[in-house]
């Protein structure tokens, strides 16, 4: 199977400062996914990123989960993100995993 993460930074794109609380960008995330009905996790990092005129910037990132979802949907998640949190891009990266379930 296919682990895909999402990384998106919640520094807006203009003002390269986080404009709203982390709840709402959370709020909003979470709605995004449940409207293309795939399973994922979501997680707070810290991050740092270099933009492409050396200026380097500091944010705190969401970083979402997703285990053997289509690229396709993935892709528009992303885009939608972009969208909806005013970014220039997202980083999507993909590994291959083992996954398995324990029960009780």
């Amino acid at each position: 199977m296919i682990e895909t993460k999402v990384y998106v930074g919640l520094n807006d794109s203009d003002t390269l400062r986080q404009e709203h609380e982390t709840s709402r960008y959370l709020k909003i995330l979470k709605y995004v996914c449940a409207s293309y009905h795939v399973p994922f996790s979501v997680s707070l990092a810290q991050g740092g990123y270099m933009h492409e005129n050396g200026n380097y910037t500091e944010e705190q990132t969401l970083v979402l989960s997703f285990i053997d979802v289509k690229k396709e949907i993935i892709d528009e998640i992303a885009r939608d993100l972009c969208t909806f949190f005013h970014q220039e891009s997202v980083l999507i990266t993909e590994d291959r995993v083992r996954t398995y379930f324990v029960h009780s």
